[in-house]
């Protein structure tokens, strides 16, 4: 039961930025005992790479910075949900209630102040200290791992977009090695740009311990032999926290070199190569930045698709995307933007004299596009995206459906009967068989899907939502907007929340202290 007195009362509202202590260092070592509060930290600069030097840094994120890592971190689920994408909206729920359900807030005065930061660290709330069991602690570890893995590793260090490595490797020839079941390997692999070579990823997540690290490390050496001459880094991260202290991650690295990444399957000499940072950025100048977006995109495509036409709307964002050009983070905060609220408030004075079925086209000459969005049912996370994006996805989708109707061993007719009794073990097999079957064949089309991705991308600009939803009707679209949302943007995709559900402060500062010097002790 939780204790009487932890007060019952509502989240409080604020602004959802917060502080993640993290530690840079050269390889697994044992927990800091508590110096994510005691240790002097430097301040972050967005370098896009490693700092120069190991140590405790502070950078300041926000909600919405994580969320967004949540819903795109993780295994590729969309083969499966190319007859069915209403359920995207499930694996969208999945992959960010648990932590809404066990995250919260607090307070916090380290001994040495970083200068910017915000005062408040991200910790676990009460429901996750005295009312949950051990198996959902371990499913809500494993999401925090992955969810704040993504969060370094692309918002704080500028990789480019992960990959799940059971589904494949960069090195083409070395597909099958990196396939053997005798091996056990890191979760995630990216290529950064900036730093011109491969990162090899391992996430851990919850009361992460020296062990567990060692652990992570050995999938990651492993991972290394197989990547062998070509140059990489391999990155450990720990996202540790227990009840009542501070959130904060271990970043454990080390640096392979030799020969330079390879050029994604199919490219060609005139291919425009992808620049550093999100790939977003980099849409008008290169096909495989579209293709790579589109697909990392697909998960949120696949619910807008689906939605019911009465909980979509359109929302008027800057159309000029250099506005949401990668600065700290991949998304771009809102409700400070004077740029959007000038924008938005000019069309909302003009809106009543503007006829209600040229509107949409009128605030175009405002400098203002419309985003599609809509909430994820059963929780208060709103996705959308670009006509533009939209029309990328859509078309991509086209054609991952007609490889699924093409390709021997995922038609419907090449599926086993459900009554063949296949053990949970076997299942997994054949559906990260046909996982791995299904990227391989998207790798394979990559130079057919340049010019039809990219004449849909262009195409997009100048095409109604009502065609590309292939609905009688335009959304709504909303020049009101909600006062209980706080909003962010990139280039292309637009990712809302409701602010009354950023992470809520925790019990008393003097509680937390508490616990704090108890658990100390016990380290």
């Amino acid at each position: 039961m939780i204790p009487a007195h932890i007060a019952d009362e509502p989240p409080l509202t604020y602004a959802d930025s917060f502080d993640v202590p993290v530690l840079f260092r050269s390889g697994p070592a044992n927990k800091p005992k508590r110096q994510w509060r005691t240790a002097k930290h430097e301040a972050w600069s967005a370098s896009d790479g490693f700092p120069a030097t190991d140590g405790w840094y502070a950078p300041t994120t926000t909600w919405r910075e994580i969320i967004k890592a949540a819903t795109e971190v993780g295994r590729d689920v969309t083969p499966h949900l190319q007859n069915q994408p209403q359920y995207a909206h499930g694996e969208l729920v999945a992959r960010v209630s648990p932590l809404y359900a066990y995250l919260g807030a607090h307070a916090v005065t380290p001994r040495h102040p970083v200068p910017g930061a915000k005062g408040r660290r991200l910790t676990l709330n009460p429901v996750y200290e005295h009312g949950t069991e051990r198996t959902a602690k371990n499913a809500a570890a494993y999401r925090l791992g992955m969810t704040m893995t993504e969060w370094a590793c692309r918002s704080l260090l500028g990789l480019g977009q992960t990959h799940h490595l059971e589904l494949g490797d960069p090195i083409p020839d070395l597909s099958e090695t990196f396939k053997d079941p005798k091996r056990t390997l890191p979760d995630l692999w990216g290529r950064h740009e900036a730093e011109e070579m491969y990162w090899l990823i391992e996430a851990k997540g919850g009361s992460v311990g020296v062990d567990t690290l060692r652990k992570g490390w050995a999938q990651l050496e492993a991972g290394s032999k197989v990547l062998g001459s070509y140059k990489h880094r391999i990155v450990l991260v720990g996202a540790s926290v227990r009840p009542g202290d501070d959130l904060f991650l271990t970043i454990d690295h080390d640096l392979h070199s030799g020969e330079p990444p390879l050029p994604p399957a199919g490219s060609g000499a005139d291919d425009a190569a992808v620049g550093p940072g999100n790939l977003e950025d980099h849409l008008g100048d290169s096909d495989d930045a579209l293709i790579g977006a589109a697909r990392a995109q697909m998960l949120a495509y696949l619910a807008l698709r689906s939605a019911p036409a009465s909980q979509l709307r359109t929302v008027p964002v800057p159309a000029d995307r250099a506005s949401r050009h990668r600065r700290s983070g991949l998304t771009t905060p809102l409700e400070n933007d004077d740029l959007t609220l000038a924008m938005r408030a000019d069309a909302r004075g003009s809106a009543p004299h503007i006829e209600s079925h040229t509107l949409r086209a009128q605030i175009r000459s405002f400098g203002l596009d419309d985003f599609l969005s809509c909430r994820i049912p059963g929780t208060e996370v709103h996705l959308g995206m670009s006509r533009k994006l939209f029309a990328a996805c859509a078309r991509l989708h086209e054609e991952d459906m007609a490889i699924a109707r093409s390709t021997p061993g995922l038609r419907a007719e090449d599926q086993p009967a459900l009554d063949q009794g296949l053990s949970d073990e076997a299942q997994e097999t054949q559906r990260l068989t046909q996982r791995r079957i299904f990227r391989e064949q998207q790798e394979e089309a990559r130079p057919r899907l340049r010019p039809l991705l990219r004449d849909a991308y262009e195409r997009g600009a100048a095409s109604d939502w009502s065609d590309l939803l292939r609905r009688p009707q335009e959304p709504e679209l909303d020049l009101e907007g909600d006062e209980g949302l706080l909003e962010a943007a990139t280039p292309e995709t637009y990712l809302p929340s409701a602010a009354t559900t950023c992470p809520p402060h925790a019990p008393s500062p003097a509680r937390a202290a508490s616990v704090c010097e108890c658990q100390a002790k016990e380290m």
